[in-house]
């Protein structure tokens, strides 16, 4: 039988260190920021869109590279075969906590954007690193979700990949994956790119849902899975496609937990 006194304490010793982990994890990633920023600042005049991406992604890939391991959080990836050469991708990941961020994008090989809220880019230094590698929306403007779509089309036209949740926001439900939208999967059928469901393993034990400021160290597992073909589908298979894609996630999901 646990002795109750014992659990609190420990909890308590826990809850002490969750938070003074957090506040390690944070300084560093603003301190290392503060020195990424300086080379993103100097690729930020090629003209080129996919040139830029791509040279801003490879400093982002390494201070990743740097940043997630000195946490305690290294980035174990599997399935990177399935990205072929000269083939664009709409890659789907599932969204559990905000550390899904630095680990989706920079992880996908090759030139990538995804989908950003228009508000965080006006965050002072990060919001700058922040929407280089974004299309960026304002979710209360119809307008701004109407010119997102098309830019988002240019991303795809110009070769690169596009790294969306289609979740939509976090997930904090018991759920391994909340009802997707519409959104990817009508775009990789207007542009005919196939789709590539990504799994995140873990980042939920990082930031737990619902504690604020804590956080708890723990490696990251990001599987993607093989491409599921678009080509000659049009708009009204998109439902099937979506569940298709959902129905794939949440099985792997469940079974590589």
């Amino acid at each position: 039988m646990k002795n109750p006194i014992n659990s609190i304490i420990l909890q308590l010793i826990k809850n002490i260190f969750g938070r003074v982990y957090a506040l390690y994890a944070l300084l560093l990633f603003v301190i290392s920021m503060l020195v990424v920023v300086i080379p993103v600042r100097m690729n930020m005049g090629i003209k080129d869109d996919r040139k830029r991406t791509a040279a801003i992604l490879t400093i982002l890939r390494r201070w990743m590279a740097f940043y997630l391991p000195a946490i305690f959080c290294p980035v174990r990836k599997k399935g990177l075969e399935y990205f072929k050469k000269d083939q664009n991708y709409v890659v789907v990941f599932n969204h559990n906590s905000l550390m899904d961020v630095p680990v989706s994008s920079p992880s996908v090989p090759g030139a990538n954007k995804t989908l950003a809220k228009a508000e965080i880019a006006k965050t002072p230094v990060f919001g700058m690193i922040y929407k280089c590698g974004s299309v960026l929306v304002d979710r209360s403007s119809m307008e701004s979700r109407r010119r997102s779509y098309e830019d988002m089309k240019k991303v795809l036209e110009q070769g690169m990949h596009l790294s969306l949740y289609p979740e939509g926001t976090r997930n904090k439900t018991a759920e391994p994956l909340k009802p997707f939208y519409d959104g990817a999967f009508n775009i990789a059928i207007d542009t005919q790119k196939p789709v590539i469901p990504a799994l995140i393993f873990h980042t939920r034990e990082i930031l737990p849902p619902g504690k604020a400021f804590y956080a708890w160290p723990h490696a990251i597992r990001l599987h993607f899975l093989e491409p599921v073909p678009t080509t000659g589908m049009t708009l009204k298979d998109a439902p099937a496609l979506k569940e298709k894609v959902f129905n794939r996630m949440k099985e792997y999901y469940m079974t590589h937990k």
